[in-house]
Parts: structure tokens; C-alpha cells; sequence
């Protein structure tokens, strides 16, 4: 792509004389800055192969300027900011040597080129440059430590993050925010307390973070707390935050402290009602979710695909079939929301709670996609509910095809078994587990005393205090047995309590 010359100058035109004809103005030759102004007009377009283009033929031209830090920085970020370009790869690493050439300590260059590095997954490239580098700012810090977190290498993050001097507001949240989305709640519950015990205050994305991780663990009383920091910020009328609370307090199964959020919220949008319907439908209060649907497309909201799920959600488990039926015939007719693999899996599992179950059948047998093992367990349930055998063995075939190494679905079989008498069934299912090197997952539970959430598996005494918890449920399990005996003899005209 030609790259704009210079504008000339309009100079007056002067007498004509036979004896000394008009010569041409002569353009002046174009500086640096035009050549890295030509580039960045580029780049602020998104057109990566044009910003080349203007690169190559200012490196190319024997009167144009040597590019200085400012062109290489302007094409280096439009590399970053277009990393699934087939050019930007090449380009960067051409202008990493040329960096390295001209410019070899030279802190913002360098920490260009680590964003790059990572929004293009490359982090170990990155790491291997970060470690290089003979002066570091809290941008570079920081920019490692996002990226790394993105490329999900969390502990090489807080590895960067150790190293920094004096961690500022966004190191805190991009390492929090980073926990939350690698799935490592818990740590980023503790990074928190860190931060306001290092004396950091809180932003809303660090909060919005936070209240994601308390949401995630079950940690009611600390998401609490959060609200308050929240109303002392007077950040009530941030959406986002708002949001985040309603989802909170109801995978918190508070669901009535998220409608109080809910309904003291001046500016709700899309997500604010698909955060509240979604969260009474997981909460049992089915009746209640779908009037709040009716009530959203009243004032004038558009369903999204959030949306119908949830209310579709709360239709199969309030048992209104026709009205959920109803909702998903309206998804495309009047709201123009494509059918993806969650709705198919509502109606399925709308039908088999039902007791409908070849019209489930037909559902998944009709679905432009193949159905994956969420719709295909959601039909293999209802088939438990119902004791239809049959279509539960049928299921059992291309569920072990699609996740071989569920345990959850051949529990679930040999439950079928088992609830229609046939053990034999059961006993092959838990053989056939067995051969497969399978055992069923063991469930948890957590609870939350002073902030801190201890969670519980089956079978598992790694708790610092599981000795006293021990000794405690023995003590319970002895006082009921003996409330029992209490009760019963009670019945029987006596007031014998027994050992």
C-alpha cells in the first residue's frame, strides 16, 4: 500500500517571463514523523498489512529516515493488538531484532514486545525477554503478570508478581482477576486480604473479581462484607458490581438479598434481569423467575440466549411443559435467538421430567448439532425418573462414546438397574466401571465459619481439625439416637430414656 506524501505548499504564482520559464516546488523530504504518522494512521485502522507495507517502504528507501523508538512501538502494538494475523508473528519477530540492534535497553520497547509475546501465547518467550530485561517499571510488572495469567500459567505469574517492589492496584487485581478465571478461588480470596492488608484499596474490578471468587466458593459472609465496601465506595450504581451481587447472593442461595439488590438498582440492564431470573430458577423459585421474564419483556427488554435459558430452566423444574414449550416455539419466532445446545438440553430435559420421553428422543435425534453428553444425561435422567430401560441402554451407547470417562452416567445406569430390580445389571455396570479403571467422584460440602470456607469430602480427614469434628458428630449422632429413643418410648406410655 502507497504511503500519503506530504501535503506541499501552495506558494503564489509568479510573472510569467519568456526568459526564465516556471520550475515545479520542490517537495520537502518527509522526516520521521511523517513516515511514523503515515504507519500509526495504519495501525489505528486495524490494517496490520498496510502498517507493514508503510514500514517496509520506509526501511527501503534510500531518503527516508532511520524509524526511531516511536515507529517501532506504533507497529509493535498493532502486532500485539492483532495477534491471529498471519503477519504479525514474522513482523514482531523482525522487529525484535531491530529493537535489539538500535535500541537494546530501552523499557518500553521491551515491554511492547512481552505483550505481544503473550496475547500471541507465547509466554515463554516472553518470561525468557521479561528475564533479560536490565530495568523494569510496574507497567512491565503488571503486563507479565495479566498475560501470564491469560496463558494460565498461574504460578509462573505470582513468581513475577513476588518480584515486584511495590505491587500497586492493578497488580493486586490482575492477580486476583487471574486466580478467578484459572479457577483458583480460594487463592484469590486469600490475595484480597493480602491486598488491604498491604494497605491497596479496592477498585470495582478488583471487587467484581472478588465477589465472582465468593460466588464460586460459597463465601456468603466475606461477599457480604464485599456489598458493604461496595456501599462505602458509593459504587451501588455500577452495573457491573450490581450485577455481580445479584449473582452472588443467589448461587449463595440467597436469593431474596439478590432481589433486594435487584430492585434498588436505578439502571438495570440485559444482564442485571438475566443474573435475577437465572438465579430464582436455581434457587427452586421457578413461578417467581418467569414472572420476572413477563415483566422484562414489558418494559421493553430483548430476551437473550441467557435469558431463555433460564426461564426454560425454571419451566422444566416448576413442571409447566406447555409454557416452557411455549417459550422455546417463541425463542426464534419473536425474539430471534438461534436454538443452541443448552436449550436443546432444557427441553429435553423439560419432556423427560414429564414423563414425554420419545418426544425427547425426537428432539435429540432432530438437533442440527450432536447432542453432547449434558443433553444426553439430562434424557438418561429422565429414564431413571420413569424406569424406561431400554432407551437408558440405548443412551448408555453414545454417552460412552462421547465422555468414556464419566463416572456420573454409569452411576446413573446402575441406579436404573437397581430401581427396577434388575442387580445383575447394576453389579455389570460397577464391573465394567471397575475394568475401566473408574470410581465415582466423591461429593463435598462447604461451609463458611468467620470468612474462611472449609470444604469436606467423603472419606477425607486431611482437615487440621478433623479429630475434634470427629469426636463432635459422634457426640450429635449419640444425642439424636438418644432424642429417638426418647420420642419412642414416649409413645409407648413410658418415659424410659435408656443408655
Amino acid at each position: 500500500m502507497a504511503v500519503a506524501s506530504a501535503p506541499s505548499l501552495a506558494l503564489p504564482t509568479p510573472p510569467r517571463s519568456t526568459a526564465n520559464p516556471p520550475r515545479p516546488p520542490r517537495r520537502a523530504p518527509r522526516d520521521v514523523v511523517s513516515w511514523t504518522s503515515a504507519i500509526a494512521r495504519a495501525a489505528r485502522q486495524g490494517d496490520l498489512p498496510a502498517a507493514a507495507a508503510a514500514l517496509s517502504a520506509m526501511l527501503s528507501s534510500p531518503a527516508a529516515p532511520a524509524p526511531n523508538d516511536i515507529t517501532l512501538l506504533t507497529v509493535l502494538s498493532a502486532c500485539a493488538d492483532s495477534p491471529s494475523s498471519p503477519l504479525a508473528r514474522p513482523l514482531a519477530l523482525s522487529l525484535h531484532g531491530l529493537a535489539l540492534k538500535r535500541f537494546p535497553c530501552h523499557l518500553l520497547l521491551s515491554t511492547c514486545l512481552a505483550r505481544f509475546y503473550l496475547a500471541s501465547r507465547l509466554p515463554r518467550l516472553a518470561l525468557q525477554l521479561f528475564d533479560l530485561m536490565p530495568v523494569r517499571s510496574v507497567v512491565t510488572y503488571n503486563t507479565m503478570i495479566s498475560g501470564l495469567m491469560r496463558n494460565g500459567l498461574v504460578d509462573a505469574a505470582f513468581e513475577v508478581f513476588d518480584g515486584l517492589p511495590e505491587p500497586d492496584k492493578v497488580s493486586w487485581t490482575a492477580l486476583i482477576d487471574g486466580c478467578v478465571k484459572n479457577g483458583r478461588h480460594d487463592e484469590a480470596i486469600d490475595c484480597f486480604r493480602a491486598m488491604l492488608l498491604d494497605g491497596v484499596d479496592p477498585d470495582y474490578v478488583t471487587l467484581i473479581a472478588v465477589i465472582s471468587a465468593c460466588a464460586e466458593v460459597g463465601a456468603l459472609g466475606l461477599g457480604m462484607w464485599v456489598h458493604r465496601l461496595v456501599v462505602r465506595q458509593a459504587l451501588e450504581r455500577n452495573v457491573r458490581v450490581t450485577n455481580s451481587l445479584i449473582d452472588m447472593y443467589a448461587r449463595c442461595g440467597q436469593a431474596e438479598l439478590a432481589a433486594q439488590v435487584f430492585g434498588s438498582m436505578r439502571k438495570r440492564t440485559v444482564v442485571s434481569w438475566n443474573s435475577m431470573i437465572v438465579g430464582l430458577a436455581a434457587n427452586g423459585r421457578c413461578t417467581d423467575a418467569i414472572e420476572l421474564f413477563e415483566e422484562m419483556r414489558r418494559q421493553g427488554f430483548k430476551p437473550d440466549v441467557v435469558t431463555l435459558t433460564g426461564v426454560l430452566t425454571a419451566c422444566s423444574h416448576a413442571g409447566l411443559t406447555d409454557q416452557g414449550l411455549r417459550y422455546y416455539d417463541l425463542m426464534t419466532t419473536e425474539h430471534g435467538v438461534a436454538s443452541r445446545m443448552e436449550h436443546y438440553g432444557c427441553v429435553v430435559d423439560l419432556l423427560g421430567r414429564a414423563g414425554r420421553l420419545d418426544e425427547a428422543m425426537r428432539v435429540v435425534e432432530t438437533m442440527p448439532m450432536q447432542p453432547n453428553e449434558v443433553v444426553l444425561g439430562a434424557l438418561l435422567a429422565g429414564c431413571r425418573m420413569h424406569g424406561d430401560l431400554g432407551m437408558a441402554e440405548q443412551l448408555m451407547q453414545h454417552l460412552l462414546e462421547l465422555d468414556p470417562g464419566g463416572d456420573a452416567n454409569y452411576v446413573l445406569l446402575s441406579n436404573i438397574y437397581a430401581a427396577v430390580g434388575k442387580w445383575d445389571g447394576a453389579g455389570k455396570v460397577r464391573s465394567l466401571m471397575k475394568a475401566r479403571g473408574l470410581k465415582k467422584r466423591p461429593g463435598y460440602s462447604a461451609l463458611e465459619v468467620d470468612g474462611d470456607v472449609h470444604e469436606f469430602v467423603s472419606g477425607d480427614r486431611s482437615h487440621p481439625q478433623a479429630e475434634e469434628i470427629g469426636q463432635m458428630l459422634g457426640l450429635l449422632r449419640h444425642e439424636m439416637t438418644a432424642t429417638a429413643r426418647y420420642a419412642y418410648d414416649e409413645h409407648e406410655g413410658s418415659c424410659f430414656v435408656g443408655d
